[in-house]
């Protein structure tokens, strides 16, 4: 499902405009995008938990030479899904 079509069933179940639900999930990306940036995490109980996890420097290799690179660390989004939606997949 991509996000047009996210849009389309959201609108559809919650009997609003896609421009509407268009602006409800860009909405919600956006204060979780923001959350995360504050270094914070959101919980959404019975759906999972978005948070930011740091990744270590590490050493990698270029695919096409061989020769091992060096990898910068970095913040990671990351999604943990609750019991809840665990259970229904």
């Amino acid at each position: 499902m991509n996000k047009s079509e996210l849009i389309a069933k959201m609108a559809e179940d919650a009997g609003i405009t896609k421009t509407q639900a268009n602006a409800a999930l860009d909405s919600f990306t956006g204060a979780v995008t923001k959350t995360l940036k504050g270094g914070n995490k959101v919980t959404l109980v019975g759906f999972g938990t978005f948070s930011v996890s740091k990744r270590a420097a590490r050493n990698g290799r270029n695919p096409q030479t061989g020769a091992t690179i060096k990898i910068k660390a970095k913040k990671v989004a990351r999604f943990k899904p609750g019991k809840e939606l665990s259970s229904k997949i």
